[in-house]
């Protein structure tokens, strides 16, 4: 009842103004003042105010009716001890103060407070946590407390399990923390790869390969990836062991998922190389043909049968020049073609996130202009450019931009410029001749202004990834949005299609993608290179690995072959 007069009394005061509407340019002779008298312009002003204010505050009260109940109830469950528990287990998560949650974990059984998963899960992670370079006093405790967990009947989750498997490593036995993993799948609850960690970890630390890579063959079984530092892990502990055929898998491995690798990766691969163990593997006779096939059949960049020549290998720190010449051993490195089924499947999952992301008719909009209007040689991320070096955007440095990738394009075609519709209605664009600017490029159909509320990002990269073409950003594409991507191929795509700008004195210089591909490469020769993070910028040049043997045998093999 009191929803319905508050919802009629706010119907009458919305209906107010318009009732006094005629004293908006004066007092009119010929009209009778609705109230019976003329009102001076400060007092209509206060009738307007308070007609409004009482308007809104009528609003917040209905709407304030309407959610006090759900409001009331989520407040009382805060204050019930089950919720103030939460409350001081959620800080002391926060604070990394294991020894205040068992306080409290003692005195809730004493107080007979119950327990639920969150509170479990918060307190197996602090107690499997490690302080100062020793176990935390939580360690011991921490099976007591699962156990009292199935005691209780609380069901256990994958974050439960892997706790546990953390709990078993900080003990150093990985065994366990393996163990953990498995029941986790007994209880049909597929694991993640923070679950292997503590078992996989644990193992490599102890050079116990074999163990290792049964926790790595049961990765792959429950489709889950290995990254950086699981391969590190596992290259480190087969290298120790003096698994040759397990190094050259995974660094096969780190290849094809990894492409540039860390410092301390790059220091496992060297030490590998320069040991012992390494001087005596190889083959040196090798079937020439057979390896120039599996440099086609894998598309370039690797062949895959394994070590080739013999002797020492040497191990140099160097650059590459920019046609893709190592700068110690002078071999030059190869492009490494992209599948254009991979580009379109990569194109369409872009445009079904964008269009979950996105208001889906304007995304949709935009797909059916790019059919009429493209393909385009080029796309520029028109914000990107335009505030490259600037504080205000600024139409001539973008103009430059489009201007010479006319001038670059093989058809001499405008590249596609986007930018937001702020960008093309407020601002700089007001000025005539940025105004004339953006007409020409408009009626040429090389300009979309993406639509308010929208990210433009969606808008560029979808354009260029469609069209096959260049990308002109600064952009180094590694915020959340970027993520949500999560595909091997959008690195290797950005590798090849991205185009860089440095603004100096002289003007706008352009970086255009590589000739060769960032990637370790394993060349016909038997050479390695291998690249690092270092050095990935636009004017710092990368620093990579270059590997190869000592011996002349490999040449004189060479020689004779042909």
């Amino acid at each position: 009842m009191l929803l319905r007069r508050g919802f009629i009394l706010l119907s009458s005061f919305a209906r107010a103004p318009s009732l006094l509407a005629h004293y908006s340019t004066g007092y009119s002779r010929r009209r009778r003042p609705v109230f019976g008298y003329p009102l001076p312009i400060h007092a209509r002003r206060r009738v307007f105010l308070s007609i409004n204010q009482m308007g809104r505050r009528l609003s917040t009260e209905t709407a304030a009716l309407v959610q006090e109940q759900p409001y009331s109830k989520k407040k009382s469950r805060r204050q019930t001890p089950e919720g103030i528990l939460r409350h001081k287990f959620d800080m002391c998560s926060k604070n990394g103060d294991v020894d205040e949650a068992l306080r409290l974990y003692d005195d809730a059984k004493k107080n007979g407070i119950p327990l639920v998963q969150h509170h479990y899960n918060i307190l197996l992670y602090l107690c499997s946590s490690v302080s100062n370079g020793s176990f935390n006093p939580g360690l011991e405790r921490g099976f007591e407390i699962f156990k009292q967990m199935r005691a209780d009947n609380i069901d256990p989750n994958e974050a439960t399990f892997t706790n546990l498997a953390r709990l078993s490593a900080a003990k150093e036995d990985p065994e366990m923390a393996f163990d953990s993993v498995k029941q986790m799948k007994n209880c049909g609850i597929p694991p993640k790869l923070r679950s292997y960690g503590p078992a996989l970890f644990g193992f490599c630390g102890k050079g116990m390969a074999d163990k290792a890579y049964e926790v790595d063959a049961d990765m792959v079984e429950s489709g889950v990836l290995a990254e950086e530092s699981e391969l590190s892990a596992l290259l480190k502990v087969s290298a120790e062991s003096k698994r040759e055929l397990k190094v050259y898998e995974t660094l096969h491995r780190l290849r094809a998922s990894v492409r540039q690798v860390t410092e301390e990766t790059c220091v496992i691969i060297e030490e590998w190389f320069k040991s012992d163990k390494a001087k005596e593997v190889g083959e040196a006779n090798w079937d020439v043909n057979k390896v120039k096939e599996g440099i086609v059949k894998g598309g370039g960049g690797w062949h895959g049968q394994g070590w080739l020549g013999s002797g020492e290998w040497k191990v140099v720190r160097t650059h590459m020049n920019e046609s893709g010449v190592c700068q110690s051993c002078t071999e030059k490195l190869v492009s490494i073609d992209i599948d254009p089924k991979e580009t379109q499947q990569f194109a369409d999952s872009l445009a079904n996130l964008a269009c979950q992301r996105e208001t889906r008719a304007d995304f949709l909009r935009f797909q059916e202009w790019l059919q009429r209007y493209g393909p385009f040689d080029a796309v520029v991320d028109g914000a990107n450019v335009g505030l490259i070096n600037e504080q205000e955007f600024n139409f001539y440095q973008l103009n430059t931009v489009v201007d010479r990738l006319r001038r670059m394009s093989p058809s001499k075609k405008l590249p596609l410029v986007i930018l937001h519709q702020n960008r093309v209605n407020g601002g700089p664009a007001r000025n005539p001749q940025n105004k004339k600017l953006l007409d020409t490029w408009r009626k040429s159909g090389v300009l979309y202004a993406t639509p308010h509320g929208s990210n433009d990002d969606w808008y560029w990269l979808y354009a260029a990834v469609s069209c096959k073409g260049l990308l002109v950003t600064n952009d180094e594409m590694r915020d959340h949005l970027f993520q949500l991507l999560g595909t091997s191929f959008f690195p290797r795509w950005k590798e090849k299609h991205q185009v860089r700008l440095v603004v100096s004195k002289r003007g706008l210089n352009f970086h255009m993608p590589p000739p060769y591909s960032l990637v370790i490469q394993e060349s016909g020769q038997g050479n390695w290179h291998v690249p690092t993070m270092d050095g990935d910028d636009i004017e710092r040049p990368r620093q990579w690995v270059c590997i190869g043997r000592q011996s002349s045998s490999l040449q004189h093999h060479l020689v004779e072959k042909r």
